[in-house]
């Protein structure tokens, strides 16, 4: 059987016409069978793929040779070969919908005055310099947390990442601006923008998980400062970076830990709940519908 996997990836870079780069990337995920979703901006790239080993690396190789996609780091994990439904490819304002796209400025360095990026063993080594007074920023959609955050980490009550704005310009966070702040998000991507959206606010030392929770997971497991599962945007919707991790979720309608997240479609609002099976069955909770517009 040919090894399945899943890739997410983004690159920062100037993209003087996002329509054709559109139409090249259409053109190649389906020469190669590839599913997933891929939003593109004139400033860039943001992607998750599944498809076979063998055709996602002819992918890799050929997204690398468009300028300033050279250096994308590529994020491999296990697929079951069903993890998209289709391929959808998008032209966006903004690789990540915070409404700031006239704040972000973009070279072929990436992000201007964007945070400082860490690796995994730096975040330990400034943790541990200043532990007293670091502070884990959850740049994702509240819901995202539940299954996993990490240790102490402040997550902002916001359903969307257009809600970040609103929710800084509000001044709940200025008690923050003079502390060390690592944010982080799924693979790295919403980080980009929020750090430079949040040192345009006056926070002054903000930095950023280069790769995001992916690479530190990879890194150090659940024997780091992260705590439960990691919340995903394909059909396999959450994942775990070990046999021990722990299940933070708690069951909507009756409190039992789960980690598994479904669509009720008979309650009004957010449908997204996260239950436990038998809740599920219960309510008639279903597999959760992807959302199109969202990489992580």
């Amino acid at each position: 059987m040919t090894l399945q996997k899943v890739i997410l990836f983004y690159g920062f870079a100037p993209v003087s016409d996002p329509t054709s780069l559109r139409l090249w990337q259409r053109d190649l995920c389906q020469s190669l069978g590839l599913t997933g979703r891929i939003i593109i901006s004139e400033h860039g790239i943001n992607g998750t793929l599944g498809g076979s080993m063998r055709d996602l690396k002819k992918y890799v190789r050929k997204t690398r040779e468009f300028p300033g996609f050279g250096k994308i780091d590529f994020k491999w994990s296990t697929g079951t070969g069903m993890d998209f439904p289709k391929l959808v490819v998008r032209v966006r304002d903004e690789l990540v919908s915070f409404g700031a796209v006239d704040e972000l400025a973009v070279t072929h360095d990436g992000v201007v005055g964007g945070g400082t990026h860490l690796s995994p063993q730096e975040v330990h080594d400034l943790v541990a310099a200043r532990r007293d007074e670091v502070v884990f920023f959850d740049a994702r959609n509240s819901f995202e947390a539940r299954v996993g955050k990490f240790r102490d980490a402040i997550v902002p009550n916001v359903e969307t990442t257009r809600d970040f704005v609103s929710e800084f310009e509000s001044g709940k966070f200025d008690h923050l601006k003079h502390k060390p702040i690592i944010a982080y998000c799924t693979g790295g991507v919403r980080c980009e923008v929020l750090s430079a959206v949040m040192k345009s606010r006056g926070f002054q030392e903000v930095y950023q998980i280069t790769g995001g929770i992916v690479r530190y997971g990879e890194t150090f497991g659940d024997d780091g400062l992260w705590d439960g599962s990691l919340y995903i945007f394909d059909n396999r919707m959450s994942m775990d970076f070990s046999d021990h991790t722990k299940v933070l979720g708690r069951c909507d309608e009756c409190g039992q830990p789960t980690n598994s997240y479904y669509d009720q479609h008979a309650k009004p609002g957010r449908t997204l709940a996260l239950l436990c099976q038998p809740c599920a069955v219960a309510t008639g909770g279903t597999k959760p519908t992807i959302d199109s517009n969202t990489v992580g």
